[in-house]
């Protein structure tokens, strides 16, 4: 039977490979257009798709590769790892419901794409559900999570307004208004919160389930 610090490892290891083939086609992008290579990074980690899909690659690592330190029991942590969970699982559904049909990529591009917005969220919730501690989550929790998607929409709309470009069509304020990008970005919260609930819920039921288990005879 394979080992499931193999199988988490692969895991990660395809996370990276997702990131790296992203960074690869806009660092070549700006290559071609002699733009610069620096703007190009900043670029690359201003999409929330790839600070969360960092984060999900960070704690298959950890899980996988990490020697015992803070870092890893922080990362590896039932809040921590819930927290990433519910912000990859927002990336798969947000880029289903509102970007999939702005764009078909071809190549290496539509490979990026599947790794980062389906795959990964996919193989996460996995090891969520099947590797993460459960039942020590409470509500408060997701109040901390919630700082994450509202820090980074924070900073989209200031960088968009100090460069003119925004990540994501739904937060462009240039073609959309104010009003509109707010009401996205509450609307997007939003499913957040609905995610982290259902997170919780899980995992109150999950670790409820295995307490009952581990009691009987």
């Amino acid at each position: 039977m394979v080992r499931r610090e193999v199988v988490i490892g692969l895991a990660a290891c395809l996370g990276w490979s997702a990131l790296a083939i992203q960074m690869y086609l806009v660092l070549l992008a700006r290559w071609q257009e002699q733009a610069s290579l620096i703007g190009g990074l900043v670029t690359f980690f201003s999409f929330f798709t790839v600070l969360s899909n960092t984060l999900v690659a960070v704690v298959l690592s950890q899980a996988a590769f990490g020697r015992a330190s803070g870092a890893r029991r922080w990362f590896l942590s039932p809040a921590v790892s819930t927290g990433v969970t519910a912000s990859i699982v927002l990336v798969g559904v947000a880029y289903s419901l509102l970007l999939r049909h702005l764009w078909h990529p071809h190549g290496w591009q539509w490979l990026a794409d599947e790794l980062l917005h389906d795959v990964m969220p996919v193989l996460f919730v996995l090891y969520w559900w099947c590797c993460v501690e459960k039942g020590r989550l409470r509500l408060k929790h997701l109040g901390v999570w919630v700082l994450y998607p509202l820090g980074y929409f924070g900073y989209a709309l200031l960088r968009g307004e100090s460069l003119g470009v925004y990540p994501y069509p739904f937060i462009d304020v240039a073609k959309l208004g104010f009003a509109q990008v707010v009401f996205n970005a509450l609307a997007i919260l939003l499913g957040f919160v609905v995610i982290g609930l259902m997170l919780l819920g899980l995992d109150r039921w999950q670790g409820g389930r295995l307490a009952r288990a581990r009691t009987q005879p």
